[in-house]
């Protein structure tokens, strides 16, 4: 039977249990994108309470493509010597570390007026209402690049691994899907086409960092938006052409920000704390990593680890991330591990989000 708790390998990296935290937004980085005392506690924190692996917050790829506020950032090679130092403490607390890396696009309402944001098509952003322009060949082989170049930092800095962000509409995931993809060239149409900027953003990392360093994908096991968004099935399809191409694992989320229309439907949802309202992605994820050989991450609403459990042992997922209760108690896993198992003090209210930092509203509310 196996266990949250027990030691696995990931090529070269060794986990010391199946938890992970995944990448979380944290608003504290600088206005460059660099690292602050304040961040770097935060990911100690996570690293002291347990958990085994962690992903950083997305860290932009382009100096002037940022997202949102408070992002890290590795568009330039100056970002290597703090993040090698970084690594270090993060490691000897005996946690793994990985690096998100992103082209954010039209998902974005910070300063969209005073810079360019290219997506696959000039569609408007359902939820962020942001237009992009219709990227060229050329703007494509620029984020393919500023991709691979970014996973040559990470690596020089000492991370574990890369995870690619295709998801949560994020420049790739719109490739992927036929609302934001309007294109007639051979990037658009077809799910071979559509997702053809991913495999090239693969095999551009991997001809940086090599065959055996670790590179993951967050992608959707599907978009929940009828035919405007990637279906599972797709999503299958993807999965093992990135399997085929050297990925080394996958981490599914899923849904949409189509607020307006599909209220609750994306990836961070509320009203999860009777456990058969939790891990929501859970189902469309293990159909999909039936026909994978490569490690799959399931990440959305998981809470209870008697459940993580039982997905652990009834279906082909290999791995559970979590952000939201992990942002609200850092040190969840330790208390599992000891053998409380307690709610967590997260109750998926979504008021993480605040004008100076992303942290919980109960510890805001204490200060």
């Amino acid at each position: 039977m196996k266990t949250l708790f027990e030691t696995t390998q990931i090529g070269s990296m060794t986990l010391k249990n199946r938890l992970w935290r995944s990448a979380t937004w944290m608003k504290m980085a600088d206005d460059k994108g660099h690292l602050t005392p304040r961040l770097e506690q935060i990911y100690l924190d996570l690293a002291q309470g347990g958990v085994g692996t962690i992903i950083t917050g997305y860290a932009f790829i382009l100096e002037q493509e940022q997202p949102n506020p408070g992002m890290l950032g590795i568009y330039d090679d100056t970002f290597i010597p703090e993040y090698r130092a970084f690594t270090q403490k993060i490691k000897a607390e005996g946690a793994n570390i990985i690096m998100q890396i992103v082209y954010g696009g039209s998902a974005t309402d910070f300063k969209p007026e005073s810079r360019e944001i290219w997506g696959p098509s000039a569609v408007p952003h359902p939820l962020f209402k942001v237009v992009p322009t219709e990227m060229t060949h050329e703007h494509i082989k620029t984020v393919v690049s500023a991709f691979a170049q970014g996973a040559r930092r990470a690596k020089a800095a000492g991370f574990d691994g890369v995870q690619i962000h295709g998801a949560h509409t994020y420049l790739l995931s719109q490739f992927l899907s036929p609302y934001y993809n309007r294109r007639q060239d051979e990037y658009g149409g077809s799910i071979e086409n559509r997702s053809r900027i991913i495999y090239e953003t693969l095999e551009a990392v991997r001809a940086e960092v090599g065959p055996d360093y670790p590179v993951f994908i967050k992608m959707h096991c599907s978009d929940e938006w009828d035919d405007r968004g990637l279906s599972v099935e797709e999503s299958l399809y993807v999965a093992k052409e990135l399997e085929k191409r050297g990925i080394t694992g996958i981490e599914f989320s899923g849904g949409n920000l189509d607020a307006k229309n599909h209220p609750n439907m994306g990836p961070m949802r509320g009203g999860i704390l009777k456990a058969p309202h939790q891990s929501y992605f859970a189902e469309k994820t293990a159909h999909i990593a039936r026909h994978l050989t490569v490690p799959v991450i399931s990440v959305g609403g998981h809470r209870t680890p008697e459940k993580l459990e039982n997905i652990l042992n009834t279906s082909p997922i290999d791995y559970f991330s979590m952000a939201r209760p992990l942002l609200s108690e850092p040190g969840l896993i330790n208390r599992w591990h000891r053998g409380n198992r307690e709610k967590p003090r997260c109750v998926a209210c979504n008021k993480c989000w605040g004008k100076n930092g992303n942290v919980c509203i109960l510890d805001r509310a204490a200060r």
